[in-house]
């Protein structure tokens, strides 16, 4: 592919792998005889192009499963969110580093923001105070994550949790910086 559009490799590869976050790629390892890494292979995802009417209302989908949830305990709500939101987070790895080994804590933070702004979260990896951190600029969620923090903030959560577990090791994402209660952004720090 970079030979056809006149890209050097390391710019095509970061490219596919930005599609490959976002769920329009899969990616599996070509072993090869011999040494050294085994060589990526990207084909796309048949994706569901179809025109709706009327369009899809993510936010309605996302408010209404907060209200369901909140009828639970705030804890079990929560916690149930984050565990939907890091089952998530680990499927979106699994489709994005196929191979056994991990990434670096800084490359696995910037593939989860990819993935989160892929998802609608206008996300990056930025260090802060001398800590990794995530910072979602936009919130997916829109307006239900105002009315429905402990919720929507937990499937959040567990999306980086998720995607971090996959791809690097165990972390403990914690919002330092929230929307919801007045910050300009949501902002995890990973320890």
């Amino acid at each position: 592919m970079a030979d056809e559009f006149s890209l050097h490799a390391n710019v095509a590869r970061h490219h596919l792998d930005k599609l490959a976050a976002g769920g329009y790629l899969t990616v599996a390892l070509a072993r090869q005889e011999s040494a050294g890494r085994p060589s990526k292979r990207y084909r796309a995802v048949a994706l569901d192009n179809t025109l709706t009417f009327p369009p899809r209302r993510d936010a309605l989908i996302g408010t209404l499963l907060a209200r369901a949830l909140e009828r639970l305990p705030i804890d079990e709500a929560r916690d149930l969110a984050e565990e939907v939101g890091f089952e998530y987070g680990l499927h979106l790895a699994a489709q994005m580093s196929p191979s056994e080994g991990q990434r670096s804590r800084k490359a696995a933070m910037a593939a989860v923001a990819d993935a989160l702004t892929a998802h609608g979260f206008a996300a990056h990896a930025d260090a802060r105070g001398g800590q990794l951190t995530i910072v979602n600029e936009h919130c997916a969620f829109g307006a239900a994550a105002q009315e429905y923090p402990h919720v929507l903030c937990a499937v959040d959560r567990g999306m980086i949790r998720g995607m971090l577990a996959g791809l690097y090791g165990e972390t403990d994402p914690r919002f330092v910086e929230r929307r919801p209660e007045g910050d300009d952004h949501c902002v995890a720090t990973v320890g």
